[in-house]
């Protein structure tokens, strides 16, 4: 599909717009979250507001790609399209290795996490957000051609990913009291996250 430069431009807006919703509320989500993890001790709680910082690097990554405009020549653009592909794909594994560690320690130390309604509060709010937020620059990232916003899309799909494991750890440990859930769903996570990323490297490489 061909879209015209006035299309373009548009799209490069609401671009912009989505990286700056996805920065700001992933921002507030992360303090929230790491507050409340270290309070009830979840690995869940803390990796999940870890992820909500990458997902805000992430985001930043792509405000620096769009806010360049349209000025950029195609060899330009290609080269920070790579640069920020890449970028966005280390995040997961910088992430993934945070989890993996907290998830290991917390099940071989028997580091019980405390019952936390706030962090299944969290998770319900970003199962609301975070599918909105995948669509739309998930679509705009395909329209523009953009590999970056699309594994910034993908970012935020890990996000929902992970709220939907926080939900299942949290409300096992808050329920039934099963709290080796917490970091048992924390070594899920991990094995998404590496998943993703170097799908991210692949596609990149092709």
């Amino acid at each position: 599909m061909t879209i015209s430069n006035l299309q373009k431009q548009i799209l490069h807006r609401r671009a912009l717009l989505l990286a700056y919703v996805t920065v700001g509320y992933n921002i507030l989500e992360g303090i929230v979250s790491i507050l409340a993890g270290l309070s009830a001790g979840s690995v869940a709680l803390i990796g999940f507001g870890s992820d909500s910082f990458v997902e805000s690097l992430s985001g930043g990554i792509v405000i620096w790609r769009f806010s360049r405009g349209n000025s950029l020549s195609k060899e330009e653009e290609i080269k920070i399209e790579r640069k920020a592909t890449r970028l966005v794909a280390y995040t997961f594994f910088i992430l993934g290795a945070y989890v993996l560690y907290e998830s290991i320690k917390k099940l071989v130390l028997h580091e019980v996490p405390d019952p936390s309604l706030l962090g299944i509060i969290i998770a319900i709010i970003s199962l609301a957000v975070m599918p909105i937020l995948f669509y739309n620059k998930y679509r705009i990232g395909k329209l523009l051609n953009s590999s970056s916003l699309i594994a910034d899309a993908k970012e935020t799909f890990a996000c929902m990913f992970l709220s939907i494991a926080l939900l299942i750890g949290l409300g096992l440990n808050y329920t039934i009291g099963l709290w080796q859930a917490d970091p048992a769903i924390g070594i899920v996570i991990v094995v998404f996250l590496a998943k993703e990323g170097f799908e991210i490297l692949n596609e990149h490489e092709e």
